[in-house]
């Protein structure tokens, strides 16, 4: 049961080990820092060098690092050597998103970066790592998607389409194995001040005429709460959902967007 302590809840992942991917910077710094501020120990896989020292600097002893693609089988057999023979609890999965292109700009070889990109190496990571934790009989997975998947976004088919090939295998596998005790949930932004949002409103501007910072404007204008997401409340979210708390909850795409998604479901 968790707990509260100085007025925050404690997740009870303390000494818990985690992966979490693309650990330097948007959605993934914010969840790794709350990750180490409840004293989880993180393998953090990221690409840029320099971030991972300094993330690491930031908690030693509670933050190791793979430098790579996480997308990429090998960095994938790396995150597995560095774990070796211990427990792992938990795991973000999360990298980049495609470019921001119409269906008419889009090439065959956009199609198959895509698949590449965003659904064939979490089949990757998740056949990597879910049979260890159904054997310990306990785990925590939470993939990062786009609340595209329950209302399109302009400029972003491919995202569009892809991504929802990935709710659709998390959704299978989370009822194949739901008496495992290892549970898998998507959570599905909507515009969040990240580096990984301003693709959108560039592309925006290019369509339009219109400056990027114009377009940044009109987008926020369209967002009910009136205010780009804050990555660290999505943060905060993701944490408990990695944390045993959220045993009862599985399979599910929980929208994080402001309000952005019209649908009685959304």
């Amino acid at each position: 049961m968790t707990h509260c302590k100085n007025n925050n809840m404690d997740l009870e992942i303390k000494n818990q080990l985690f992966i979490v991917g693309g650990a330097t910077s948007g959605f993934g710094k914010a969840i790794a820092t709350t990750l180490i501020n409840e004293g989880a120990i993180i393998i953090a896989v990221a690409r840029n060098n320099d971030k991972l020292a300094a993330l690491k600097v930031s908690a030693p002893a509670q933050v190791e690092t793979v430098a790579g693609d996480i997308t990429e089988q090998e960095v994938i057999k790396q995150v597995a050597a560095v774990i070796g023979n211990r427990q792992l609890h938990g795991m973000l999965v999360n990298a980049g998103g495609p470019p921001a292109k119409t269906f008419l700009e889009t090439s065959l070889e956009d199609w198959d970066s895509a698949y590449r990109n965003i659904l064939r190496w979490k089949v990757n990571i998740t056949q990597t790592f879910v049979p260890g934790m159904k054997e310990k009989k306990y785990g925590r997975i939470v993939y990062i998607e786009s609340s595209s998947v329950k209302q399109p976004l302009e400029n972003l088919v491919l995202s569009n389409s892809l991504r929802l090939a990935v709710v659709g295998f998390v959704k299978t596998l989370s009822q194949e194995i739901a008496q495992s005790g290892v549970t898998l949930n998507i959570l599905a932004p909507g515009s969040h001040d990240t580096p990984a949002i301003e693709r959108i409103y560039n592309k925006k501007a290019e369509q339009t005429g219109i400056s990027a910072a114009d377009a940044r404007k009109q987008g926020i204008q369209q967002i009910p709460v009136g205010r780009l997401g804050k990555p660290e409340d999505f943060a905060s979210l993701a944490a408990w959902l990695l944390s045993p708390a959220s045993g009862y909850i599985t399979g599910q795409t929980i929208t994080v967007d402001g309000g952005m998604v019209k649908s009685i479901f959304g």
